[in-house]
């Protein structure tokens, strides 16, 4: 299952964050342990330390029951936290989403030419893709003829030079395919690319002129048009700015790259 690991380092991160959050207080917390007796309606506290039955705690000390029974929760919650999380670092252990794919990858050429896979490769899935024609954008006339290493025509250096880092790390894209957003209408992303973990498509928009008004209250539009259609930034939509003062930053290129590409 793809994004399985993913989803799975996810949930130890949170439960290593609910295990730090609750030991931070741990120390303060008083001694013993609250027992709660219920007589006809009337609802009595113990605090018990050295025996069963405990002390009575007084009707006047309304904070106390309140820090016994929060500690005693607080150990049932990091108990079950810590043993999840060990469940998953066992899970993970050796474990990665494509398993099942590197078998078939792993076999000799003439090998695999006999055999079909369970499903298809994500090479497979991404040349078919990738070969899948489609129409794009159109120039207009007078609009400066900007080249990509790989032939194509682009409309700003930004994105030649997005599209050149592509191109030279055998990064499959498609410029400027067409998008339909329910509500919005048909959009043209900058750069669009096969997810190998979402095995759906994956948008990059960079944009370009956010310190020109006009241009930036479009964009702004245009990103509420793809989160409202369940695209949303840091998972199927990848983000890069630019303004005259801020040009585009390789370095944050290539962290794009390596988390949402590689």
């Amino acid at each position: 299952m793809y994004g399985l690991k993913e989803m799975l380092l996810q949930e130890q991160k949170y439960l290593e964050g609910v295990i730090a959050k609750i030991s931070e207080n741990k120390d303060s917390a008083p001694e013993g342990r609250l027992r709660i007796s219920v007589d006809h309606g009337n609802v009595r506290y113990y605090n018990c330390i050295s025996d069963r039955l405990g002390d009575y705690i007084s009707r006047d000390n309304e904070l106390l029951p309140r820090q016994l029974a929060q500690k005693a929760y607080n150990d049932s919650v990091i108990r079950t936290a810590e043993a999840r999380s060990k469940l998953i670092i066992r899970c993970l252990k050796g474990y990665t989403d494509d398993e099942i794919e590197k078998l078939f990858d792993s076999l000799h050429p003439k090998r695999q030419e006999l055999i079909i896979p369970v499903e298809q490769t994500y090479k497979q899935l991404e040349e078919q893709w990738f070969n899948e024609p489609y129409k794009g954008k159109e120039f207009q006339e007078g609009t400066p003829v900007i080249l990509t290493e790989r032939g194509e025509r682009v409309r700003s250096k930004s994105e030649k030079i997005l599209a050149d880092y592509f191109y030279r790390n055998n990064i499959l894209y498609k410029y400027e395919k067409p998008l339909k957003l329910k509500g919005y209408g048909t959009v043209y992303p900058d750069f669009t690319f096969l997810s190998k973990r979402f095995r759906k498509e994956i948008y990059w928009e960079h944009e370009g002129m956010m310190d020109k008004a006009e241009y930036a209250i479009k964009a702004v539009k245009k990103l509420n048009g793809y989160q409202l259609n369940g695209i949303l930034p840091g998972e199927r939509l990848i983000l890069s700015f630019e303004t005259e003062q801020d040009v585009l930053n390789s370095k944050i290129v290539t962290e794009l790259v390596d988390k949402y590409l590689r």
